[in-house]
């Protein structure tokens, strides 16, 4: 057997695990929560990100499947009430805010509105995002909005919805929608600057100016041309920036919120949905945004939840 052969039955393994492991979650989540699972009530608060289509609207109604008062918020408005209204007219507990995640004004008023009526939150789902590559095409035209919607923008969210987080005694959970595509060790993907790479691997030294610091070094070769030669992530490149960036600030928000009291606990992980059947992938995906959007729904009602910090697919935790 040559090379190729051995990468594709490893490749064919590898998809025989993960439609396995499909079949399992199927079959867990057909068993619905025990009552003294359900930390939960219709008074539990759960914030959606860019949910007016694909992956962020499946999270919204999986969530109001589950009984909680979900806010889902878009950009757009118009598109924004009307996937609130599908959801209110299947009888489920759904409102509508217009939320631009890199638009500090819109944040503050959406935080105070927040306040005002539901006193705080419990939930905080980071979905909105941006890719503009399908495929195996690789532009970096819009590599700038990719990093301010991916990342900044859950960045400004996170930050804005810690003072809001209602004690609780299951703890408050924040959960972004990342991707594989922004592991610090993928084989294929990953930024081949050891040194940047192993500090941004280390919890304890990772920060918030290095993080912006790399992302930052990446737009200035993106504006002057040379990043091609920037040893950056050869797939998808801004995107895959955008959700490493993600995951490491998750890194750095749990550790810098590990010492809240019990009672007060909030834990924040990030998670891949998968290469999801929806419009940012151009329909091309292999996964249902209902399949996609489980992990985010597993992180968000664990009961007895102690992980914090962490990178999850398919209901496991991933190396970062």
């Amino acid at each position: 057997m040559d090379n190729t052969d051995k990468q594709i039955d490893k490749k064919e393994k590898a998809k025989e695990r993960r439609d396995k492991r499909r079949q399992e979650i199927s079959l867990i989540r057909s068993i619905p929560y025990s009552d003294h699972q359900r930390w939960w009530s219709a008074e539990t608060i759960a914030v959606v990100t860019g949910a007016n289509r694909g992956i962020g609207f499946e999270i919204a109604h999986q969530l109001a499947l589950h009984g909680l008062t979900v806010v889902l918020t878009s950009r757009d408005t118009a598109v924004g009430e009307e996937s609130a209204k599908v959801l209110q007219e299947g009888g489920f507990k759904v409102v509508f805010h217009q939320l631009d995640v890199i638009d500090q004004e819109s944040i503050r008023t959406f935080c105070s509105w927040v306040k005002e009526n539901y006193g705080g939150i419990d939930i905080l789902i980071n979905n909105a995002g941006f890719n503009h590559n399908i495929g195996s095409e690789n532009s970096v035209e819009f590599a700038e909005k990719v990093i301010n919607i991916n990342y900044i923008g859950a960045k400004n969210m996170i930050k804005a919805a810690i003072p809001l987080m209602k004690p609780n005694p299951a703890g408050a959970r924040i959960v972004s929608v990342s991707s594989r595509l922004g592991r610090l060790n993928g084989r294929k993907n990953r930024i081949s600057d050891d040194a940047l790479r192993q500090q941004l691997e280390d919890a304890d030294v990772i920060s918030e100016e290095l993080i912006d610091g790399t992302v930052n070094k990446f737009l200035e070769q993106v504006k002057d041309g040379s990043w091609t030669n920037g040893g950056w992530p050869q797939n998808n490149t801004d995107y895959s920036l955008s959700k490493l960036a993600v995951n490491a600030y998750t890194r750095l928000v749990a550790r810098e919120l590990t010492g809240r009291p019990e009672g007060e606990k909030i834990f924040v992980n990030c998670y891949c949905p998968g290469w999801v059947k929806t419009a940012m992938t151009g329909w091309a995906g292999q996964v249902t945004p209902e399949e996609g959007a489980d992990t985010a729904i597993w992180l968000s009602l664990l009961p007895d939840m102690r992980i914090s910090g962490k990178f999850f697919a398919e209901r496991r935790e991933i190396h970062f």
